[in-house]
Parts: C-alpha cells; sequence; structure tokens
C-alpha cells in the first residue's frame, strides 16, 4: 500500500462543490469525491493547529491537558509508529509552525521531511532595509501594520521574492510532492504526507488565480485579524474574494496530483486523503477568524474526504458516521497494518468505508485550552463555557513548557509542581504549570483572549446557520453526559470538571438513566 495524505490549513467545508459550497469553482476536489467516499459529520478535535496535529499523530484529544505545544517525549506518532514498523513516511510541507518553540517533534518523526519556506511570517527573507514607501501604498494599515515588532512585516517582506506562480509556498510543496513520487512510485510501503498552510491567512494568491475572483482595486486587504467585523460589505467581499482566489489554487494543484495517478495508473494500489485541520470565519456570526468566538460550524465541522483501493465500492458514497481528525491515526496506521497504541482514542474509519452506516461516534468533543468545550451528536451542538475563563484552576501538564513563540515564562514555571502523569503518558510523572491567565498561549496571545462567550445549544437540523440557540435542558444534559464520557476516557485533570462546572457524578447519572430508557 501506498498512502498520500493531503493536508490543507483552514479550508473551509463551505468553500467545496461536494459539500454545497457555490462561492468557489472547486472541480477537481469535486471530482476527487466521485473516487472518494465523502465524510458529511466530520469534526475537528483539539484546536487550532499544531494542537490539532498532535491530535492527528496521538490519535486522542489533547486539549484538556496542555495548550499549544511541542509533541511531548511520551506521545505516539503515527509517522514514527510507521518507521519503526517498516512503511517509510515522508513530509513536505510549508507550515512554518512546526518550526518554531511550540511546534518541535512533530516532523521529526518522520523518515525524512521538506520545508519549503516563506509563509505568513516564516523569518526567511533577510532584508535590512525594505522599501517602506512601497509598503504602505501597497498594503492596507489595518492588516499589514508597517512596523518591524509586527509578524506582518516579516510577510511583506517575503513577497518581494514571491512573484511567479512557481515561486509561491503552495504551488513549490507539490513540485515537491512530485519529485517524490517520480522517485518512489514504483516502491511499495510508503506514506507521503503533503501539507500546505494554503487556504490559512494571508490570502495571497498568484495573479491568475486573484484576477478571477477578485475585482476590487486598492490597497492589500487579506489577512483579517481575529475580530469583529467592522469592514464595510465591499472590503468583506474583497477579504472572502481572496480566500476564494486561494482556495481555487490548491483546488487546481490537487487537481494536477489526481493527473498524476491517473496518468500512472496508481489509483489501484494507493490511498489518498484528503481533509484540514480546522475552518474559518469569513464574517459569518459577524467574525474573522477562529478560537475567539464558539467554534461555530464553519470553524468545527470539515471536509475528508477517502480513496482507500480496498474498498472500491466506496467510490461516490457519502456516510454520516460521526468522526474527528484523531480518527485519522488509526486509519493511516490500519492502511499499513501497523499496530494502534493502546494509549490511542482513535476508530479505523475503514469500518465506515466498508459499511457508510456502521462505525462513527456517539459524539463529537472538541475545543481550545481553557476555552469552550464543544459537544455534538451530528444533530444538535453544544458550546460549554466556564463561569469565568480568566478563573485560576487549570493546569498545563507537560514535559516541554513552550508555548507557539517561546518558553514558558519564569513567573509560569514557578508555580510547577510534578504530576504523577495520566493513563497516556506511559508512567512517566509531568509537570503541573498553573495556566496563569496572562499567558501568551491561544488566544491570550493576540492580547485579547476569548470573546461572545455563553453557553448556548444550536440543532443543526432546523438551524443549520446557528442563528438561534434553543432552550432544551434535556438535550444539554445528554451531550454533557455524553461528553463526561470522553472526556473521562481521556483521563481529563479532575480540577478541569470543577473549572468548567461539570458535575461529574450528577451527569454520569443521567446519562445513564438516559440510556435506561432508549
Amino acid at each position: 500500500m501506498r498512502t498520500i495524505f493531503v493536508l490543507f490549513d483552514s479550508l473551509n467545508r463551505s468553500a467545496l462543490g461536494a459539500y454545497g459550497g457555490t462561492s468557489v469553482k472547486t472541480p477537481n476536489f469535486d471530482r476527487f469525491a466521485e473516487r472518494a467516499m465523502t465524510f458529511d459529520r466530520h469534526y475537528v478535535g483539539s484546536l487550532p493547529c499544531m494542537p490539532a496535529r498532535r491530535d492527528l499523530h496521538s490519535g486522542r484529544l489533547n486539549f484538556t491537558h496542555r495548550s499549544w505545544g511541542p509533541l511531548e517525549p511520551f506521545d505516539n506518532s503515527f509517522a514514527e509508529i510507521l518507521k519503526s514498523n517498516g512503511t517509510y513516511s515522508h513530509l513536505i510541507s510549508d507550515h512554518l509552525h512546526y518550526f518554531e518553540d511550540g511546534g518541535a517533534g512533530f516532523h521529526t518523526r518522520f523518515n525524512s521531511w521538506d520545508f519549503v519556506r516563506g509563509q505568513e511570517y516564516d523569518p526567511w527573507v533577510a532584508m535590512v532595509k525594505p522599501p517602506l514607501d512601497r509598503f504602505r501604498e501597497m498594503y492596507d494599515a489595518r492588516h499589514y501594520p508597517i512596523t518591524r515588532d509586527s509578524k506582518r512585516f516579516q510577510s511583506m517582506v517575503n513577497r518581494e521574492t514571491i512573484r511567479d506562480e512557481a515561486d509561491f509556498p503552495g504551488p513549490k510543496c507539490f513540485a515537491s510532492g512530485f519529485e517524490f513520487l517520480d522517485r518512489n512510485r514504483e516502491a511499495d510501503d510508503w506514506l507521503l504526507m503533503l501539507e500546505c498552510f494554503d487556504p490559512h491567512e494571508p490570502f495571497h494568491a498568484p495573479a491568475d488565480y486573484h484576477d478571477a475572483y477578485v475585482e476590487a482595486a486598492g490597497k492589500v486587504l487579506d489577512w483579517p485579524r481575529y475580530e469583529r467585523v467592522a469592514e464595510n460589505p465591499e472590503e468583506i467581499e474583497t477579504i472572502r474574494a481572496n480566500y476564494a482566489a486561494l482556495v481555487a489554487m490548491c483546488d487546481a494543484y490537487f487537481g494536477k496530483l489526481l493527473d498524476y495517478l491517473d496518468r500512472h495508473e496508481m489509483w489501484e494500489d494507493t490511498a489518498l486523503i484528503l481533509t484540514t485541520d480546522h475552518g474559518f470565519l469569513l464574517s459569518e456570526h459577524d467574525w474573522w477568524g477562529k478560537c475567539r468566538m464558539p467554534y461555530y460550524e464553519e470553524v468545527s465541522h470539515i471536509p475528508l474526504m477517502i480513496h482507500d483501493p480496498r474498498f472500491p465500492q466506496a467510490a461516490g458514497q457519502r456516510t454520516d458516521a460521526l468522526t474527528q481528525t484523531m480518527d485519522l491515526m488509526s486509519t493511516l496506521l490500519g492502511l499499513h497494518d501497523a499496530p494502534v497504541p493502546p494509549e490511542a482514542r482513535s476508530h479505523d474509519l475503514a469500518n465506515v468505508l466498508a459499511l457508510p452506516a456502521a462505525g462513527g461516534r456517539d459524539v463529537a468533543v472538541f475545543g481550545v485550552f481553557g476555552g469552550p468545550i464543544g459537544m455534538t451528536d451530528g444533530q444538535h451542538v453544544l458550546y460549554h463555557y466556564p463561569a469565568d475563563w480568566r478563573a485560576p484552576g487549570l493546569r498545563e501538564y507537560t514535559l516541554a513548557p513552550q508555548h507557539m513563540n517561546g518558553p514558558f515564562s519564569v513567573a509560569e514555571l514557578k508555580t510547577a509542581e510534578l504530576s504523577q502523569g495520566f493513563d497516556f503518558t506511559k508512567g512517566v510523572p509531568l509537570l503541573s504549570i498553573a495556566a496563569l491567565p496572562d499567558a501568551p498561549r491561544v488566544p491570550m496571545n493576540d492580547g485579547l483572549g476569548f470573546d461572545d462567550v455563553g453557553t448556548r445549544l444550536y440543532d443543526l437540523v432546523e438551524d443549520p446557520d446557528q442563528e438561534c440557540p434553543i432552550d432544551a435542558p434535556d438535550i444539554v444534559a445528554r451531550l454533557r453526559a455524553q461528553a463526561i464520557a470522553v472526556l473521562q476516557d481521556h483521563d481529563t485533570p479532575e480540577e478541569v470538571y470543577r473549572w468548567y462546572n461539570l458535575d461529574v457524578s450528577t451527569q454520569i447519572k443521567k446519562r445513564e438513566e438516559l440510556h435506561d430508557t432508549v
């Protein structure tokens, strides 16, 4: 078996025609849906970028134990398990967060990797005297402050060397992918993880794609801050069009991959998986971004399509099975007959491919450390908030005390205690560190924190746009009880239940009563 795992970042489900999207032309994503099984109820787990990847590698939720950080020394990794069982694994990515303090340990689990430079604020191009006057003329100051202490300044510098389509990091990732395939397509038993940062912001697309979607002239407006919408309708449309242009580029290059598999007749012995880590709010619910607000469907409900040559009958089929990011760990291992470690809580989606109505979860639980806990059964979704997200009481458990861009502060480390660990730490004790409210973790690292707070329940069938929260105590009780069972299965720290005011004994009793009546 050969496996190609394509992971785009921030690829909205609603942007794909196969999921009913109409704002972007995605003929190649839609073409793949004819060969693959399309998962209609696939959700995130831990958010955002690196927590999502830790779920993917380890096969279990991690957001209740720590915030954004490196892969821990005791963590399982699907890439390392494949490597130790004789399957060659290769990562190609332009995702700069792998190479920051808080992203260590992920790429090194693969046999080999290729890092493509230039995305977002990647400190790539060195320019001592940048053309400041030209930057002021080109870029809208709301998205691109002309100051060195802004990460966005580096993006402007990087763009000075990104001119032609072939210069863009996304196309470079695919070029590297085709080099790998040219060199290795005749070999067997390998996994290629082709991970593109696009269409993550900034929404910077090559001219042909940009001009096909963006009509407004003027300064560059393509990197919305994670804030409430304050732009006028024309500006909103410009930002959304820039995102659409980048999705169109992703679709085109994914189409080149499909063409390659066609040309070399690889479909019968090569699995292809397409998904993302999370979505992005493009002014829906009057928000830009992710994480700060409730994890509306645009953020948490994500696309997944799988072609597995072992199940040709799955081609063109759809499934309502409830699945999550962490399930891909067991799925990837299963494709190569590698063992799934006992610490994993993931489901091999081969079971769903074999029988679309079978498998899946009763509930999906997801969230950001210290933020609301999302829980859905596919019909209803509850965003459960703590009484005060700034309140003390939460702790982070880690042997790698790193935030996204640097180590935990001395003030944080002074609160450290030795903890006996959990059922997934393989007997290894951990540092237990107070989650201080001013620590630079997502989304406090932008100085703002969570907003639009307040527990709410939605009926996704009657109200798919989530415009009208409903009052249904029985559904809330059931979802909370189901979520608590999931949290317990992940050996969630005891203080988490207290901090979120989740009465374990009461909720479990209610769950048992509900089960008895079914």
